[in-house]
Order: C-alpha cells, then sequence, then structure tokens
C-alpha cells in the first residue's frame, strides 16, 4: 500500500506513523474517495484500533497519521517464534476480533488484515492498524474497478480477489481466521512461490486443518478457524462476534463445517464449485496486481539489508584444532556484521547447526535469514614444513521461492601466518557476491587484524572456547578462561579483543563466585586497558558496562557505557543484554524489554535470548510471555540448568508448586540430577521445592558442588535440615556458613549480599539483634534505589530474617512493597513458599495473597 516512516507531529511535539501510499494506489483510489475512507477510520476510536490522527495530499501524494505505538508487529513475532501458544494466539485474535467488530458495527471493513497489521503493544495489547483503505458497506462503489484487489493473498478473502464481489464483514473474517491458522501452524493456510499459486490452491483445495500441523490445538478451535476460512462467504461465520464464541467453545447459531475440496472440473456428488466466472475474475485481479506487488518487492528488496546467517565452519582435521574452525567463524562473522547493509544472525542462533542434516532452506526459514555462509577448515601439519590451513567457504542463496542456489564459492590455501588475510577475503567476497556497497572505512574494518600474534590468537581462541564467548558463567568455565585471556595479552599488550574479554570474564567471576578486592581489580584494569588501547570500538564500551555493572554495582555508568557501545555496533548481542540489564537495574524494567526483542530478532534462535526475556517477564509479572519465551528457551536447549530453574519459577508465581516440581523431574531426565538440586539448592533458595529423595541428595552433596564455597555449601545445609525439622542440624551448618561470611566480608566489607546472607544465619541460630542488624546492614548498601534487581533479592532476604525472628510486622512493612515493583515474588508464590508459613492467618498478609495476580 505505501511507505510507512517514523515522523514527529511539529503541532503537538509527538511522534507519528506516517504513511505515504503508493502512486499507484493514488491514482486508483482518487483523492476524494480516499478522504471519505480516512474520515470514516478517524471516527472508529476503540482500545483496540490504532486510530488515525490526520490525513491529506501532497503533490499528488495522498498521506496520514497514525499514534506511534511503542512495540512489534504480530508479523515481528512470528518471524522471531514462528508459533505462539494456544492462549497468547486466542487473546490476539479476541481483542483484534472485538476491533472488527466495533468497526463493522460502524459501517466499516478493513480489507487488509495481516499479521503486519496487528500491533502487539509493550504492556501486551493489540492493536489493529490501517483501517486506512476500510470501505463503507453500504456504499456501492467498488475501490477495485481498476483491477487492482486491495489486500494481501495470503489472508484475502475469495471474493475479494475477485473484484467484483460485495465485500462485508466476513471477508474480515476470512482474513483474521487466516491470521490465527499462522499463529498456530507457523505459515498461513495457503502458501505458494507466487499470487497465482495461492488464489489455486483456495480456489482448488480444501479448507486445510491446523491440528494436522499442531495435535495439540483443541478441535473447538479447529473447526471454528476451518468455518472462518469457509470459501463461500455464505458458509463463513457471520460476525466477528459469532467467531469469538465459537473459538471459546460457546454455544453457537452455526454447526462445523468442514469445506469439501473445489475442482475446476465436474464436481462429484456433493461438493460446491465455484462458478468459473469467478474464478476467471479471481485470477485476473491477482494477475493485474501482480505487477505492481513484483515492482514494490524489487524496490523493496534494494533498499531492506540483506540478512546472512554465518554457520560453524566445519573442522576436517584433528579433534583438538576445532577451536580453530569456530574461531575463523566468528572472525569472518564480526567482520561482516559491521558492514552497513548487511543483518548478521548471531553466534548463539547458528551455533545450534554445527554438522546439522537440516536443508537449507529449512535453516534459513528458522533463522529468518535469506543467504548462508559455511565453509569447511582443514589444518595441514607436516612435520619440518610451517602450518598451513584450508578453508573452503561456500554462500547459498536460501531464500524462499526457489531451490538453494550456490552465489560464490572459492576455497583459500594459506600459510597459517595468512589465516587474518583469508577471513579478510572470505566477507570481502562475500560482500561481493551480495551486492552490497562498501566505503574506504568498511574496507579498512574488513581488513583489520585482531593481533599481529599469532600464538596470542592461538590463545585468544582457546579462551573463547572455554567461555563460549561468555555464554558460560561458571566459575570454573571462567577461570579456565581468563587463564587463556591473560595468555594472550602477555603475548601482545595491545590485543583488544582479549583484553575486552578477559575484562568480561573477570566481571562475571567477581559477581557469580566470592569476591575478592584481587579479582576486582583485575577487571578494572583490563576494562581500562581495552578502552585505552582501543578508543573508538565496541569491546572497551562492552568491557567498561560489565565491569561496572558487576563490580562497582554503578547502573548508570554501565548503562552510559553500553549506550556509547551501541552507537559504535548497533546490533552487539552482548551489548544490547547488558544495555537491558542496566535499564532493570534502574528499575526501568518496561524499557529493557525493547532491547532483549532486538536481540532475540537478531538472534532467534538462542536460548540465552529467549530465557532473558522470560526472566524479565517473570519479573512483569506477565506470565503468559514467560512462559513462551522460556519453553522457546527449553526447546532450543533442554540441559540449561538455570532455564529449568526458570521455568519453575513462573509456575511458582502462579502458585502452582506441582507444576513447578514436575518442572524439576523433568529436568532430572535431562540434566544430571546432581547438578541440577545443587542449583535449586544455591540459586533463589528453591530447596523447598525439591521432593524428599531430592533434599536427602542435596544433604550429600560435597563442597565442590557450590564452587568450593563453604559458606554456600552450609547455608544450604542449614536451610534444607531446617525445613526438614532437624534444628540441630541446621544450627550446626548455620554457624558453619556464618564463620566463612565473616571471612570472606573481612576481604570485601561492603558486600550487600554477604552481609545478608550473614544475617539469614545469624536468624537460623537465634541471634535475633545481630541477624536484624546484618539484614539492614545489607539492605542500606545495596538499596533498591541503587540497584532495582539484586536490592529486590537484598530485602526479600530481610523479610525471611524477620519471620525468622519472630517479626511478622516488620517483615511486612518490607515484603509489602516488593509486590508492587518487578521481582518474581507474587501473591501465588506467597502462597506456596514455606518461608511465609509464619504469616498466615495474619489480616495484612491474607490481602496480600489474595490480590488478584495475571495468569
Amino acid at each position: 500500500m505505501g511507505a510507512v516512516y517514523l515522523a514527529r507531529d511539529l503541532k503537538h511535539d509527538r511522534p507519528v506513523a506516517l504513511k505515504v501510499l503508493l502512486p499507484e494506489l493514488t491514482s486508483s483510489v482518487g483523492p476524494d474517495r480516499f478522504q471519505r475512507e480516512i474520515k470514516l477510520a478517524a471516527r472508529l476510536q476503540h482500545p483496540h484500533i490504532l486510530t488515525v490522527h490526520d490525513s491529506g495530499e501532497t503533490a499528488g501524494q495522498l498521506w496520514f497519521t497514525m499514534p506511534y505505538v511503542e512495540g512489534e508487529s504480530l508479523r515481528d513475532r512470528l518471524r522471531r517464534d514462528r508459533q505462539l501458544p494456544l492462549e497468547e494466539a486466542l487473546r490476539i485474535t479476541r481483542e483484534a476480533a472485538q476491533a472488527l467488530q466495533y468497526a463493522h458495527d460502524h459501517g466499516v471493513v478493513h480489507r487488509d488484515i495481516k499479521p503486519e497489521n496487528l500491533l502487539l503493544t509493550r504492556d501486551g495489547s493489540t492493536l489493529v492498524a490501517d483501517f486506512g483503505i476500510a470501505r463503507t458497506v453500504e456504499g456501492d462503489e467498488h475501490v477495485t474497478k481498476t483491477g487492482i484487489s486491495l489486500g494481501t493473498p495470503a489472508y484475502m478473502s475469495p471474493e475479494q480477489a475477485s473484484a467484483e464481489q460485495t465485500v462485508d464483514a466476513r471477508s474480515d473474517v476470512y482474513s483474521l481466521g487466516a491470521v490465527l491458522y499462522e499463529m498456530l501452524a507457523g505459515e498461513p493456510p495457503y502458501t505458494g512461490s507466487s499470487l497465482v499459486a495461492i488464489v489455486t490452491k483456495w480456489l482448488t483445495g480444501p479448507v486445510p486443518s491446523v491440528r494436522a500441523v499442531r495435535p495439540e490445538v483443541p478441535e473447538s478451535v479447529d473447526q471454528s478457524i476451518q468455518r472462518a476460512l469457509a470459501q463461500s462467504a455464505e458458509d463463513r461465520l457471520p460476525t466477528m462476534a459469532e467467531f469469538v464464541r465459537m473459538l471459546q467453545g460457546a454455544p453457537s447459531g452455526y454447526t462445523p463445517l468442514a469445506t469439501p475440496a473445489i475442482t475446476p472440473v465436474a464436481a462429484a456428488a456433493g461438493r460446491r464449485r465455484v462458478p468459473a466466472a469467478v474464478v476467471a475474475l479471481a485470477l485476473g485481479a491477482l494477475l493485474a496486481g501482480a505487477f505492481l506487488a513484483w515492482r514494490h518487492a524489487r524496490e523493496e528488496s534494494r533498499t531492506r539489508p540483506k540478512v546472512l546467517a554465518v554457520l560453524p565452519f566445519e573442522n576436517l582435521g584433528d579433534s583438538a584444532d576445532a577451536y580453530f574452525a569456530d574461531g575463523a567463524t566468528e572472525a569472518v562473522r564480526g567482520k561482516l556484521s559491521r558492514v552497513a547493509g548487511l543483518e548478521v544472525i548471531a553466534r548463539g542462533s547458528c551455533n545450534q547447526y554445527r554438522r546439522t542434516t537440516k536443508a537449507p532452506q529449512e535453516i534459513a526459514r528458522d533463522l529468518g535469514a535469506d543467504y548462508l555462509l559455511t565453509a569447511t577448515v582443514r589444518w595441514d601439519k607436516a612435520a619440518g614444513r610451517p602450518s598451513r590451513v584450508r578453508v573452503t567457504p561456500e554462500l547459498v542463496d536460501a531464500s524462499s521461492g526457489h531451490a538453494p542456489r550456490t552465489l560464490w564459492q572459492e576455497p583459500f590455501d594459506a600459510a597459517l601466518t595468512d589465516v587474518f588475510q583469508v577471513q579478510a577475503d572470505i566477507a570481502g567476497k562475500v560482500v561481493g557476491a551480495l551486492d552490497v556497497a562498501l566505503g574506504d572505512s568498511a574496507r579498512q574494518e574488513l581488513a583489520t587484524k585482531p593481533t599481529a600474534n599469532l600464538a596470542a590468537y592461538d590463545a585468544f581462541l582457546k579462551g573463547e572456547a572455554a567461555s563460549q564467548d561468555m555464554a558460560a558463567v561458571d566459575p570454573p568455565s571462567l577461570r579456565r578462561a581468563i587463564a587463556f585471556y591473560q595468555q594472550a595479552v602477555a603475548l601482545d599488550s595491545m590485543f583488544v579483543p582479549a583484553w575486552a574479554q578477559l575484562a568480561r570474564a573477570q566481571a562475571i567471576l567477581y559477581g557469580n563466585s566470592s569476591p575478592t578486592p584481587e579479582v576486582a581489580a583485575q577487571a578494572r584494569l583490563a576494562a581500562e586497558r581495552a578502552q585505552a588501547v582501543g578508543p573508538g570500538r565496541p569491546e572497551g564500551q562492552l568491557a567498561l558496562c560489565v565491569y561496572y555493572r558487576q563490580v562497582q554495582l554503578d547502573s548508570r555508568q554501565a548503562l552510559a557505557a553500553c549506550e556509547a557501545g551501541l552507537k559504535l555496533a548497533p546490533n552487539n548481542i552482548a551489548l544490547l543484554s547488558n544495555t537491558a540489564a542496566s535499564e532493570q537495574s534502574l528499575g526501568r524494567w518496561e524499557a529493557s524489554v525493547e532491547p532483549l526483542r532486538r536481540g532475540a530478532a537478531l538472534d532467534p534462535r538462542s536460548p540465552s535470548a529467549s530465557r532473558r526475556l522470560a526472566s524479565t517477564f517473570l519479573y512483569l509479572r506477565r506470565y503468559p510471555e514467560a512462559r513462551s519465551a522460556i519453553d522457546r528457551a527449553l526447546t532450543l536447549a533442554p540441559a540449561n540448568v538455570y532455564s529449568i530453574e526458570l521455568k519453575a519459577m513462573i509456575a511458582l508465581a502462579q502458585g502452582d508448586l506441582a507444576g513447578a516440581k514436575a518442572v524439576v523431574q523433568t529436568g532430572i531426565g535431562a540434566v544430571e540430577a546432581a547438578s541440577l538440586v545443587a542449583f535449586f539448592g544455591t540459586y533463589e533458595d528453591l530447596y523447598w521445592v525439591l521432593d524428599d529423595a531430592q533434599q536427602q541428595q542435596l544433604l550429600t552433596l560435597p563442597v565442590s558442588y557450590f564452587d568450593d564455597d563453604r559458606g554456600n555449601w552450609a547455608l544450604v545445609r542449614a536451610e534444607t535440615h531446617a525445613l526438614r525439622g532437624n534444628q540441630g542440624l541446621a544450627r550446626a551448618y548455620a554457624d558453619s556458613a556464618r564463620l566463612t561470611y565473616e571471612e570472606q566480608l573481612r576481604a570485601t566489607p561492603n558486600d550487600g549480599q554477604r552481609h545478608v546472607l550473614r544475617g539469614l544465619m545469624l536468624a537460623y541460630l537465634g541471634r535475633k539483634a545481630e541477624a536484624i542488624q546484618a539484614g539492614e546492614r545489607a539492605a542500606e548498601l545495596w538499596p533498591i534505589s541503587r540497584d532495582a534487581n539484586q536490592g529486590a533479592y537484598i530485602q526479600h532476604q530481610v523479610v525471611r530474617i524477620y519471620l525468622l525472628v519472630g517479626e511478622p510486622e516488620q517483615a511486612l512493612d518490607r515484603l509489602e512493597p516488593l509486590l508492587k515493583q518487578p521481582y518474581y515474588l507474587s501473591p501465588g508464590w506467597l502462597r506456596v513458599d514455606p518461608s511465609f508459613a509464619p504469616l498466615k492467618g495474619n489480616p495484612r498478609f491474607e490481602r496480600l495473597v489474595a490480590e488478584k495476580q495475571a495468569s
């Protein structure tokens, strides 16, 4: 229909969406007709309709403006997730149907319902956009007299495609049914490589069943969709209200209809035929519009970025050399990601296709990519002569509409000393094959070497393998990576990426293990060194961001560093995720969703990207979105213990203890049981979710399962023994933990978490005054105003301290604010967590647990 711009309304000083119609539509519709249509659309005022602000004609171009809404379109969501959870798909459909029923009641048919025109706002609401081509139901004029069939083929009703039949509310019912089908099945009900192929399918084939693709969809929903997709408008549900009622399983005046197949030849007995004239008109109208669509698509393909996935290069030699192939992959990916006009899918998503048997088009569809770059790497390490490496890359066009085809393939055989040139040549050849223009600075960037020292590069690649590019956050992996990064910078003191990764690894280690001044000082030195030797590079800004957030707990400085880095590398996944984490620490949880969504779109198959979204939605108490995100994370990485625990926490937040226990049981089938129960015992204090056998196993685990931290090991034993009624052992282990924390605090006296854990252990020991003093000291050192994320956890532990020492009112004074800010505690959680059992019967507490929560 046209181009949409983000513009500013100067009169009212507000952002707006400005839509300018295609010249072809302008000449066909005409300004008078357009103004009448827009005037009707502007009268539609409904919570689920994106209304029209203004409209006009300028230099022969028709335009209108709408409110600018922060969020994403349903199309964006489907590109990322492909299929939506049933309840979410039904909610979106229900809200869109309410908007459309309202429009129909006011005499307006939308005529172009599709995922692009359904907007999903940040607060979880659905808005129907683009009523600009709607027509009055009572009017006798046809916008399509010229043969242009307004609408989108995959979602267009047969009567709309014919361009001659009357179009009424039932056409929108068809389109919304097609959208719901796609939300559940992952693709529209009718697909094809061309407009003619699509229309031929729906004219000659049966109405598809979504249960054939997704068997868990209820029969009633499947029948409702089939009824909405009936080819004949007379057989279709007549109103949006009827469609919603049938989806909800309510009695309707219509029985489910399985529309028979329609063939262009003589129909068998009992089959209904579409008149040949209608078929001809429909095909003619679509063909007439095909040229315009092709022209528009060609122009769009020239301007939109090309999406490329760099799959893991295959190591054909010794398995000990696999890290080198991974390093070559990441080096080429990194160079290409900095080329304007290219969008490069992130590492986390691509790594799942290592040694894959999936077809190229299937991978491209999974990742939302147009092109795939693969390669093989083989070392030649014959004794007595310099090592050589042979890299054979292949660039494949895997976009839809045709079979995959090779755009470029060329082997590179070079001495190991030329490996950086090989990487630059591969990136340059890919850019050339994709016809992407390069400026002088971009060419220079492609040729840049990370280091002149091959031994330093080799150590750096081994560090990347150990840390999994910072995907691994467990202390043993981080310590192995730190040793390699330190070796790399010792061999080349100007090696920017190595300094940056060293700083990140040390800062994360500081936050995830027993903090020491030495690790803090080393992290700061490495971050400052990365910034000093690489000014103007994003790696140094990322290192500073992680240091400020993990070590200094200065979220404002962290956010400033991340924002500076994003100006240099706007699609850097690590910068986006750290930006979101910094926003959350500052209490701006809603603002954190946008960078996380951007990261997930760039890294669509990344378990960590989905997990970060799930955690954020849990804290925002947006549970359907949290469940959808964590299910996706577990589908991609079923053995990730953090994802398993997060899914259990989402169940607990809704008061479903049995569901959380079932998650643990399922997780034990994917992960070593000892590691899983140790994780639940250590992180978020979820020892009480474990069943009796799992708790007994937890009590037998050695200190090595707790990163050799005797404080955490003893704390878990103290809490678990207390839950099981053995107060003697609980006090004994609490005292051991207390002593360890006091020793750690002598080295880091301002560590709020160690203070509050010491206070918790003092509470188990019955030392009331000391316990309260330690808890309040922690809250003073780490207030919510300083860090809304960790500060909330500190306050949570202070609540537990007051409960253990018999001060319920003091506990409630600190608990009530926690339920009014983003955090995982909820009314449902309070009902099932035994920590809050002492409050049962207290009127203030009963009011809290009775509060309505999201589901």
